[in-house]
């Protein structure tokens, strides 16, 4: 048993893998049939006899060590399950009362909540009660696997980790009142110190979440040259586009790149996308290859589709009619598939959104709400799956508020969302009961489509406690290179 406790801290120390436990698992099992001798893994890896026992003292004690590590492997490998999942559970929805929730760098067009570690990012959202609600903020710190690092407070944050919310402002003149928030960070309380995942809270006066979302502060302490390609399968070839990439660390020894670095990969930004737990294909001096031909692959998609309510009175481009009610309602013109379509460029800001108004002169507190509306044609219910409105518009969510419902009398998915005047983009898509998406279901997929690819890169080494983020970069798909 000592040998067995010597082998689980070792492992553990290092980032103990499920590969491991199952390894481990199999010398037991031999350790049961084959009790003359006592096989074990010394510190190299290598499985190596030791002195011969009696049959009987080694039988009973592998049988106890085998049940012992059977019930290790099992909780690993649930506990590996739940890490999957881990990502999209940090984001938490807002009731409906919260709208216009914008999380982003102030770089100009960055409409990414990536941001470089000292620059400043800011949080938005509107209050539909307008009824002045103190909120305030918490920020924790989160692994590669977007569980909590452990760290305490005051080891990735100088100042408070939670505050409250000072700059809020009701709306002036606008049918739908609201009470605009806005944060930023670093303020005069608080000032991240470490790169990483982490998550930003939102919560009430009575300490309930109201909502949270996730962002990444990194480092450049590496570099990534990104190329996106057409795929090389034939049977992809119209459909798909691959991503190679190259992480150059010359100024930052690395000793153990297969353990050390990890790797994330995101489409449009968005967080449904992620690839993740990718190896170097090959090593050179101080790069890591990341070569795969079809490893890294995505549906291309289609183009968003869109529509601006910046002139919130008037129909203006994609948009059928506008009407005045409790408060406005915007039609647009109704949307087909474009699954069988050839494929139409133009431009577009990859599932984003812009608050925008030319009719007044503060946006943030003048602009107004509408009710949009969104009809899909289709001349049958699709049945099992359900089909969203889609974008970054409620943080690539899928919920009640934006799944359609499917009119029979008039042969269409119908759909309305509240939301603020300004520029969004949007899709439709598919989605299982286990909420596996689908792009390209109703939309089509074509690899000429424009998308913007970002890659992570994430180094922990050995006795770490943390994962840094030490590269950041993307690209985009309008220029292929093959």
């Amino acid at each position: 048993m000592n040998r067995n406790k010597e082998f689980l801290e070792t492992n553990y120390s290092q980032g103990i893998t499920v590969e491991a436990l199952c390894r481990f698992h199999f010398i037991l099992k031999i350790k049961i049939r084959n009790s003359i001798f006592y096989l074990t893994r010394n510190r190299f890896g290598q499985f190596r006899p030791l002195q011969r026992k009696g049959k009987s003292e080694t039988s009973m004690q592998s049988i106890k060590e085998f049940f012992f590590f059977k019930f290790i492997v099992l909780f690993f490998l649930a506990f590996s399950t739940l890490i999957v999942k881990a990502q999209s559970s940090v984001i938490i929805d807002p009731p409906e009362y919260i709208k216009s929730i914008v999380l982003r760098s102030q770089q100009t067009n960055n409409y990414t909540p990536i941001i470089k570690l000292g620059q400043r990012f800011t949080l938005e959202f509107d209050d539909l009660n307008a009824n002045q609600e103190q909120y305030t903020y918490k920020i924790v710190h989160y692994d590669y696997d977007w569980q909590s690092s452990g760290l305490i407070n005051t080891e990735y944050i100088n100042g408070y980790d939670s505050d409250w919310i000072r700059d809020f402002e009701d709306s002036f003149n606008t049918i739908q009142a609201y009470t605009y928030y806005r944060l930023q960070i670093p303020n005069d309380n608080t000032r991240i110190k470490l790169s990483g995942n982490y998550v930003i809270t939102i919560l009430n006066e009575d300490d309930e979440v109201v909502f949270a979302r996730p962002f990444i502060m990194y480092q450049s302490k590496v570099t990534v040259g990104i190329s996106v390609r057409r795929s090389r399968d034939i049977a992809t070839l119209n459909s798909k586009q691959n991503v190679q990439f190259t992480v150059n660390h010359p100024n930052l020894l690395i000793n153990n790149p297969a353990q050390e670095i990890k790797i994330a990969l995101y489409q449009n930004n968005d967080w449904n996308t992620i690839i993740k737990d990718i190896k170097p294909q090959f090593y050179r001096g101080t790069q890591l290859l990341y070569k795969y031909v079809d490893k890294i692959s995505y549906w291309a998609g289609n183009e968003f589709l869109f529509f601006d309510t910046k002139q919130i009175r008037n129909a203006t481009n994609n948009i059928a009619k506008v009407e005045l009610n409790d408060t406005f309602d915007t039609y647009l013109y109704l949307d087909e598939e474009r699954l069988h379509r050839t494929y139409t460029n133009y431009p577009d800001i990859n599932g984003n959104f812009v608050i925008r108004s030319i009719d007044v002169e503060e946006t943030t507190t003048e602009g107004d709400y509408t009710w949009v509306h969104f009809a899909l044609e289709s001349f049958e219910n699709i049945g099992k799956d359900d089909i969203y409105i889609y974008g970054n518009f409620n943080g690539w969510q899928l919920n009640e508020e934006n799944k359609m419902t499917y009119n029979e009398t008039f042969k269409r998915y119908t759909g309305k969302l509240l939301l603020k005047q300004g520029f969004y983009n949007y899709l439709y898509v598919t989605a299982t009961k286990d909420g596996v998406i689908n792009n390209h279901a109703i939309e089509g997929s074509f690899f000429q489509t424009e998308n913007d690819y970002s890659v992570i890169v994430y180094y922990k080494p050995i006795g770490s406690r943390y994962d840094q983020v030490i590269g950041y970069n993307s690209a985009n798909s309008e220029n292929l290179r093959n």
